[in-house]
C-alpha cells in the first residue's frame, strides 16, 4: 500500500481574527492525525504555525522539499493569504488542495471570524494566475464524510502523479514485427514525460534464465508457490522454465530500476526456452510488477497509473478487446492468453496451454465479477489522452486463458473511441472504481481524460463532494 506525505500549510490573512484560524489549524491537524494521514507541519517556522508572511514562504518550502512532500495541502482557516499559496504551490511543484472549513453563523452584531468561503474564490484565481493545477475540496467540516473522502482520492492523486513522473520500464526485446499497434514514441515520452525505457535483448534475459537456474534457491522457491497456487496441467520441465523466467525478469526489473516489463512474449521467446511467458507475468503481475504483453509500452504505463490509483492495494489485469458477447447487447469479452494475476481469478487457475499457441505457459482462468474500471493510455501524432471508464462482470460462455466478459453502457460508443484512436485493442482493468481519480490526475501529468461514456458532469460533481 502506497502511503503519500502532505506538506500541510495551513494560511490565514491579517484581517480576520488570528485566534479563530489558529483554533481552526489545530483542529485540521488533528483530524489528520485521526484519520491516520501523515503530514508535514509547519508549526516550527513561526508560532502560529500558518502561512501569512511572506519571509516564512521560503523556509516553508525548503522544509516541504527536504520532506519530500508528495501533495500540498493549502487550509484556508480564515481568508486565507492567496499570494503566498500561489508563490508556495509554484516553488514546489506537487499536486494541490484547496480546501476551507465552513464559516459559521455571524455574530450577533453581524461581525463574521473567517470568511473562508471568499478567500478560497482568491486563492484558486490566484494559482490559475500563476498557473498551478490544483484540486478543490468543497466548503465543509471537518467531520463531514466528504472530508476523509476528498483527502483520500487526493492522496490517490499524488500516488499517480508521483508515479507518472518515476516511470522507468523494463523493455524486453524489441516489439513483434506484426504489433505496429504497440509502437511507441521513446525519444517524445523522455522529452514530454519523463518516461524511461530500459531496452534489453533477448539473450540478456536468456542468460538471466540460465543464472536463476544455476543458482538454484530462487527456483526451488518459485517453483514450490507455483504448485501450490495454480493447478498445474504441463510437464516439470516446464514449470521450472516457468519458474526461472519468473525469477529472472525480477531480477532484471530490480538491476535496472524499473517499476513495470513491457515484454516481446512472442515468438522468439519459445524459441529460446519453449514457453510463453504468461504464467511468469502473472506471477510478477500478483507481486505488484506489471508485465504486459507484445512490448506494449503505453500499456505498462497505463498499469501503472491504474494500480497508483487504487493506492497499490488491488492488483490489475492487462487485456485485449476481442468479441462482443453473444447475448448481452452491450456485453463485451476481455480476454490475454494467461498474464492476469491469481488474485483476479475467481477460481483457482490452471497452468496449461494457451489459446493459438501450441506451446505451454499460460494461465486459464475466469476473473472475478463485479464493478471494474477499464482505461487506457495512448497517443499518436503528438497527443496522449487517457481512454477510462467504468463496467462490470457478467456471465457468459467459457473462455480459454485469463478472461472476464463485462457489460457497458454502450458498446457501440466505446467501440467507435478505440477504432478512432488514439487506443488500440489493449487495455487495464481493475476491480476498484477509480475514474475520478484518474481523471483528477490528468491535469497534473499533463494528458486529456478521455471518458468512454457521457459521465464527465457525475465524476465532476463527485470530485465536488455531492
Amino acid at each position: 500500500m502506497a502511503t503519500m506525505k502532505l506538506g500541510y500549510a495551513p494560511t490565514r490573512r491579517s484581517i480576520f481574527s488570528a485566534p479563530d484560524a489558529i483554533k481552526y489549524r489545530g483542529l485540521t491537524a488533528d483530524r489528520l492525525r485521526e484519520l491516520g494521514i501523515d503530514f508535514v507541519d509547519i508549526d516550527d517556522i513561526n508560532e502560529e504555525g500558518l502561512l501569512y508572511d511572506d519571509n516564512d514562504m521560503k523556509k516553508i518550502a525548503a522544509k516541504f522539499k527536504a520532506e519530500g512532500v508528495d501533495g500540498l495541502f493549502l487550509p484556508h482557516c480564515n481568508f486565507g493569504t492567496e499570494y503566498l499559496c500561489a508563490r508556495l504551490a509554484k516553488e514546489l511543484g506537487v499536486p494541490v488542495l484547496l480546501w476551507g472549513p465552513l464559516d459559521e453563523r455571524p455574530e450577533p452584531n453581524g461581525e463574521r471570524l473567517r470568511d473562508t468561503q471568499c478567500g478560497l474564490f482568491a486563492t484558486g484565481k490566484v494559482l490559475r494566475r500563476f498557473r498551478v493545477p490544483f484540486t478543490y475540496m468543497t466548503n465543509c467540516r471537518l467531520n463531514d464524510p466528504v472530508f476523509e473522502r476528498g483527502l483520500r482520492d487526493f492522496l490517490a492523486v499524488c500516488n499517480v502523479v508521483k508515479t507518472f513522473r518515476s516511470i522507468r520500464i523494463l523493455q524486453i526485446a524489441p516489439r513483434p514485427f506484426d504489433f505496429w499497434t504497440t509502437m511507441c514514441n521513446e525519444g517524445e515520452l523522455l522529452e514530454r514525460f519523463n518516461i524511461q525505457l530500459s531496452p534489453i535483448p533477448m539473450p540478456e534475459l536468456t542468460e538471466e534464465i540460465k543464472a536463476v537456474k544455476e543458482e538454484g534457491t530462487k527456483l526451488a522457491q518459485m517453483i514450490a508457490y507455483i504448485n501450490e497456487n495454480m493447478d498445474v496441467k504441463i510437464k516439470e520441465n516446464e514449470v521450472e522454465n516457468v519458474a526461472a523466467l519468473a525469477v529472472a525478469m525480477e531480477q532484471l526489473t530490480e538491476k535496472y530500476g524499473c517499476k513495470a516489463v513491457a515484454i516481446q512474449c512472442w515468438n522468439a521467446l519459445q524459441g529460446e526456452i519453449g514457453i510463453m511467458p504468461c504464467a511468469a507475468n502473472a506471477i510478477l503481475n500478483e507481486k505488484g510488477i506489471p508485465v504486459v504483453c507484445e512490448t506494449d509500452i503505453h500499456g505498462a504505463i497505463t498499469s501503472l497509473l491504474v494500480e497508483a490509483a487504487g493506492m497499490d492495494e488491488t492488483r490489475s489485469f492487462f487485456a485485449d478487446w476481442t468479441i462482443r458477447h453473444p447475448d448481452i447487447e452491450n456485453g463485451e469479452l476481455l480476454q490475454h492468453c494467461g498474464p492476469w494475476p491469481i488474485s483476479v481469478a475467481q477460481e483457482k487457475p490452471q497452468l496449461t496451454y494457451p489459446l493459438a499457441f501450441d506451446h505451454p505457459g499460460s494461465l486459464t482462468a475466469e476473473a472475478k465479477h463485479g464493478d471494474v474500471t477499464l482505461c487506457r493510455f495512448d497517443g499518436d501524432n503528438g497527443e496522449y489522452s487517457m481512454l477510462l471508464g467504468r463496467a462490470k462482470g457478467v456471465e457468459g460462455p467459457k473462455g480459454m486463458g485469463t478472461y472476464l466478459w463485462v457489460e457497458v453502457e454502450n458498446i457501440k460508443r466505446l467501440e467507435a473511441k478505440i477504432v478512432e484512436g488514439p487506443y488500440i485493442h489493449h487495455c487495464v482493468g481493475i476491480h476498484k472504481d477509480v475514474v475520478p481519480v484518474l481523471y483528477e490526475a490528468c491535469k497534473y501529468i499533463g494528458i486529456k481524460p478521455d471518458l468512454y461514456d457521457p459521465v464527465e458532469e457525475d465524476v465532476k460533481a463527485y470530485l465536488r463532494g455531492e
